[in-house]
């Protein structure tokens, strides 16, 4: 078991008929702004969201837990997510910020088990680490099958958008993008750009709330 016991739930309770799981990145816990700023514009449009801690982080651990306790966790986050939502299991969105959302994309492809989704919202997938494009994270992408969503930034090192999007023809299901235009991994736009990174956030929320409405 994971042991899951850190969660935020955000929205309403009763009368919504979809929710979205929203896991964490490596370096950061389920209060990254990248994570609250999606959590808040998701619950101005009446959709319920669940943030939470991965058990590393809860103990206060430096490096991330090993893939099966991380699998584990969302799973366990997403069971959460519909007990308190009062949705169905197969009406979660999942996803998350970077390692989080590459872990959900596991869970929701996972070859013996995959979990029920309604679709996947990849905020700055980790395609590979920077500097080694060899060492792609794409053996599960072939079994995801559900509408999924990327946001990422122009220039992130962990994927550009050529590698992404030829990463993503593996997918099955119908694939969605929005770019950050100069962003980096954590979306930071350059500031010749005139934009800023609040103004990023906020537009990576947006097209969030949009892609899941419109599943």
């Amino acid at each position: 078991m994971a042991s899951v016991t850190q969660y935020a739930f955000q929205g309403p309770k009763r009368g919504a008929d979809r929710a979205v799981l929203l896991a964490h990145g490596a370096g950061a816990d389920m209060n990254a702004a990248a994570l609250t700023v999606v959590a808040d514009a998701l619950a101005k449009a009446k959709v319920p969201s669940l943030r939470f801690n991965f058990p590393y982080m809860s103990k206060g651990r430096g490096g991330p837990d090993r893939p099966p306790v991380l699998l584990a966790a969302v799973r366990e986050a997403a069971a959460e997510l519909a007990k308190q939502a009062k949705v169905a299991p197969d009406r979660i969105v999942l996803g998350g910020r970077s390692m989080g959302g590459r872990i959900a994309s596991m869970v929701a492809a996972d070859a013996d088990d995959p979990l029920p989704a309604l679709g996947l919202v990849l905020l700055g997938y980790p395609l590979h680490p920077p500097g080694a494009p060899e060492k792609a994270r794409v053996e599960h992408l072939p079994r995801v099958r559900v509408p999924t969503l990327f946001v990422s930034g122009t220039r992130d090192s962990f994927g550009s958008p050529d590698e992404l999007k030829a990463a993503a023809k593996k997918v099955k299901g119908k694939v969605s993008w929005y770019w950050i235009e100069t962003g980096d991994h954590g979306f930071k736009p350059l500031k010749a750009g005139g934009s800023t990174p609040a103004a990023a956030l906020t537009a990576a929320a947006e097209a969030t709330v949009e892609f899941v409405i419109s599943l």
